[in-house]
């Protein structure tokens, strides 16, 4: 096994996720089977009861661990479904720690940091690796050098490379150059700062990769190369780039994969990076472009839905396309909706928890069925799209959720029974792949590829579904319900998993998350369904 441990440095968000991301690309582009984890030194067990709006989206794995953003970063780049235990977190460590000493398994010895803390580090870092069989496994360590949350995972992986063996450990270090207007110079201070932190903790990196604005000119990579001790020609500028889809692209123009294979002693190999060429290709000169509303709450911070950006891209990049996005506010969504969807050829109404907002998505939700605009709802969108039917279709007037009104005579979306008893809030959700049945003749096995029906598996990630004891109601007013729980017949229709209009352009609902598994090479099928309704429109 081949470990490359990413660290950061003099400030947070450089981009550590997208660089490893883009690694492992480069490595995978020449067949070895990569794997990737993120270390988040703080104390939560999981991103699950995070605030969106502070680390953005949360990513939800095959087997329903509720992540870090970057994770998913990993999983698009490096074609893999990265496996569980893949986001190690302070709080993870701490809590096995202390439960086997609660346990007696240390005897009589005095549990500290080092080795106890440590050890469970290396032991998380070592499984995750053996259990994705990978050949390489990189390594992100959260947070910047220097912060006191991040001394025992620097210290773990200081002992990987003792543990391991130089040639099968490489260390790389991720700063900042800023650039000063007022002096006309790249200033190289702060990078020397970082790089001597990090040597403080016993790490010498082996590799520097630089942020800037721009490309880094080349007597500014050999200083840099030259006081941070590092050999010539592993000084890498990881500089601005329209979309992250160039990154790896830039990062192997200036020998990044040559450098570690050189490291590791592998074999030369010219990568395939016609996924990532064609990507670029794509969104510089797109053949259309079309412009997609997403109707939520977190507009002002774009990483709260992130993988559904990408989904959307994929899809768009896979029809030769562009997407521009629309931010609508849910809440400002009143009166006449026009002027918010005028020049839009497609709404999509993403996931979500609380009421606010929620009254705007459903209007928007009309505003899609009655004008004929295609329409993708993704959980909460799915909910608010049979919330808005039951209300003006089905005359099920004040048709609501009970998670936003508890007191409706008409509960279309209420808890799972198995949620009913749950107190605690930190993954107690449905998560994770589930099965799909697809009901033959829809548009959704059209999509899915299987016309005549069959099962699919998406990720999920809620606590509310569509009330079964509303489902024959519903359908019989013209919803049609084209995707269900298998082996749930014994509750009726089962629990939905999809819906949809026919006579429509598009109007589509998901209680699932498709866009966690959507990827450049293989973009989601309802999002490529979506968008190609959305062209349509804009022709």
């Amino acid at each position: 096994m081949k470990y490359i441990f990413v660290t950061g440095g003099v400030v947070s968000s450089l981009g550590k996720g997208v660089a490893t991301s883009s690694l492992g690309a480069l490595l995978r582009a020449r067949g070895y089977r990569v794997t990737a984890l993120k270390i988040d030194p703080y104390i939560n067990i999981d991103a699950g009861t995070m605030r969106p709006y502070e680390h953005g989206e949360v990513f939800v794995t095959a087997g329903g661990s509720e992540t870090d953003l970057d994770i998913g970063n990993y999983e698009r780049f490096l074609d893999t479904d990265v496996p569980e235990g893949s986001n190690i977190t302070t709080g993870q460590v701490y809590q096995t720690v202390i439960r086997r000493e609660r346990a007696g398994e240390y005897l009589s010895q005095t549990v500290q940091v080092i080795p106890h803390i440590t050890d469970e580090i290396k032991r998380r870092i070592r499984e995750a690796a053996e259990r994705a069989e990978a050949e390489i496994c990189i390594v992100e360590v959260g947070g910047t050098v220097g912060d006191i949350e991040s001394l025992p995972f620097l210290e773990a992986i200081r002992q990987l490379r003792f543990d391991e063996g130089f040639e099968n450990t490489l260390y790389l270090h991720l700063t900042l150059v800023p650039y000063l207007g007022t002096s006309n110079e790249f200033k190289t201070k702060p990078t020397q700062h970082s790089v001597a932190t990090l040597r403080s903790q016993g790490i010498s990196p082996d590799i520097v990769m630089v942020r800037s604005k721009v490309r880094l000119p080349e007597e500014i990579t050999k200083k840099i190369a030259l006081f941070t001790s590092v050999m010539p020609g592993r000084v890498f500028s990881s500089y601005d780039v329209p979309h992250i889809y160039e990154v790896p692209l830039a990062l192997e123009e200036q020998g990044l994969g040559r450098v570690v294979e050189q490291h590791f002693g592998l074999e030369p190999i010219l990568p395939n990076l016609s996924v990532w060429q064609g990507a670029v290709r794509v969104l510089k000169k797109p053949e259309r472009e079309v412009n997609i509303a997403i109707a939520g709450k977190y507009t002002a911070m774009p990483d709260a839905y992130l993988s559904l950006l990408e989904a959307l891209q994929h899809a768009a990049i896979a029809n030769e396309a562009r997407v521009n996005f629309q931010w609508v506010n849910a809440e400002e969504l009143n009166g006449d909706l026009e002027e918010h969807f005028s020049s839009t050829h497609g709404i999509l109404v993403p996931g979500g928890f609380g009421i606010r907002g929620i009254e705007g998505k459903i209007r928007a939700a009309r505003f899609a069925r009655e004008n004929q605009v295609p329409y993708l709802g993704i959980c909460l969108g799915m909910q608010i799209a049979v919330i808005e039917y039951a209300r003006h279709v089905a005359g099920l007037e004040g048709a609501n959720s009970a998670e936003f009104d508890p007191y409706t005579a008409h509960k279309v979306i209420d808890l799972m029974p198995e949620q009913l008893e749950v107190e605690g809030l930190g993954g107690t959700m449905r998560l994770g792949d589930w099965p799909m049945q697809v009901g033959a003749g829809t548009r959704l096995g059209e999509l899915y590829g299987v016309p005549q029906g069959g099962t699919v598996t998406e990720r999920h990630r809620h606590r509310y579904e569509v009330n079964p004891a509303y489902v024959e109601r519903l359908k019989a007013a013209g919803l049609v319900v084209s995707g269900v729980t298998p082996g749930m017949q014994g509750r009726g229709a089962g629990l939905v998993e999809a819906i949809e209009l026919k006579d429509h352009p598009f109007f589509v609902g998901l209680q699932s998350h498709p866009e966690f598994k959507s990827r450049p090479m293989r973009p989601s099928p309802p999002f490529k369904g979506f968008i190609q309704a959305a062209l349509q429109r804009g022709l």
